[in-house]
């Protein structure tokens, strides 16, 4: 139904907002359990099984995050008196709260809920998770001073090394995706303490090369690497173009997703952190492998018994097509 459609989706952007607006923790905390709360529905929409299984954990998960913020948020009242985000001065609930929110966005070793959660989600609903539903707990990570900083560079280590060595397993590209996200949030993390205007731009250009590839599968509505082999049929056009979009996001010259990558290992090396960067680095190689293997499922194997004269693309919706082209633009020439 639309007007419900519309409700939802209301509440996801007011949700965000409420979490933006707020220098009050409790506030901050409604605005995610609303958050939260309307995108639910809009898991399990289709009611299957494996979308029902997928919203159930995701709603425990979210719900574990959202209690240990309260609880910290509150154990910092408690201590300090303070209920302010900004004012954050004592270790414990710094900690507690930082773990909370990493556990919201799926940061390594908090990170197994959300390729299970990906992988059972419609792509739409599953780029909204990947994108938006990140928006809120960043707002938050931002805000908080004076965190230790061995905790961010632990977290944001072992997510691009989980992203990297997690997606090479994987035939699903949901999975991929979804490990690919834990990786490029491990660089976000990373440098979040030295620069966080880095970190805003790592997390634009994340958006906008997430929501090219997620559009590029619905348009050949693939699920796994072996339909890929078949999308020549589907938009032949798209397929040459779809593996600048992938190695865009591996972080390659001279596409958009080496910028924040380059960035990111810049400022790591003016503070002195070089082991640091070279870790990063070679996580990214892992990372650049399945992107590296999808690209060539899409485009140097050829699927047998195929037959060419069955070619859709050319009814496809200009509602999918027009944002399409616009991220796949933005994705490979923004550098």
């Amino acid at each position: 139904n639309p007007y419900i459609l519309a409700t939802l989706l209301f509440g996801l952007g007011l949700g965000t907002t409420i979490t933006f607006a707020s220098s009050h923790w409790l506030l901050a905390w409604m605005g995610l359990e609303i958050n939260t709360l309307a995108i639910i529905p809009l898991m399990a929409q289709h009611h299957h099984p494996r979308a029902v299984e997928a919203t159930t954990k995701y709603f425990l998960t979210q719900a574990t995050a959202a209690a240990m913020l309260l609880f910290a948020s509150t154990t910092n009242a408690w201590l300090t008196g303070q209920w302010d985000i900004q004012q954050m001065s004592h270790p414990f609930p710094l900690t507690l709260i930082t773990l909370a929110l990493a556990l919201k966005i799926g940061l390594a070793p908090m990170h197994t809920w959300l390729p299970e959660v990906l992988q059972g989600l419609d792509l739409t609903t599953g780029l909204v998770l990947s994108t938006w539903q990140k928006l809120a707990p960043f707002a938050l990570l931002l805000q908080i001073q004076n965190v230790n900083p061995t905790i961010l560079v632990t977290l944001g280590l072992a997510s691009t090394l989980v992203g990297g060595w997690g997606g090479l397993n994987q035939t699903q590209l949901r999975k991929v995706l979804a490990y690919s996200s834990i990786a490029h949030l491990g660089w976000m993390i990373l440098i979040l303490q030295y620069s966080p205007s880095l970190t805003l731009l790592a997390l634009l250009t994340y958006f906008v090369m997430t929501l090219s590839t997620f559009l590029v599968f619905k348009l050949n509505k693939s699920t796994s690497i072996n339909a890929l082999a078949i999308s020549w049929t589907k938009a032949p056009i798209l397929t040459s173009l779809t593996p600048l979009v992938l190695l865009s996001l591996g972080g390659l010259p001279p596409l958009t997703g080496f910028m924040p990558k380059w960035l990111i290992l810049q400022e790591l090396a003016k503070q002195d952190l070089a082991p640091l960067a070279t870790l990063a680095a070679l996580s990214a190689l892992l990372s650049l492998y399945f992107y590296l293997r999808i690209s060539y499922a899409m485009t140097l194997t050829m699927s047998p018994n195929n037959l060419t004269g069955v070619t859709p693309w050319r009814f496809s919706s200009p509602q999918l097509t027009l944002p399409l082209a616009i991220a796949t633009t933005a994705t490979i020439s923004l550098l």
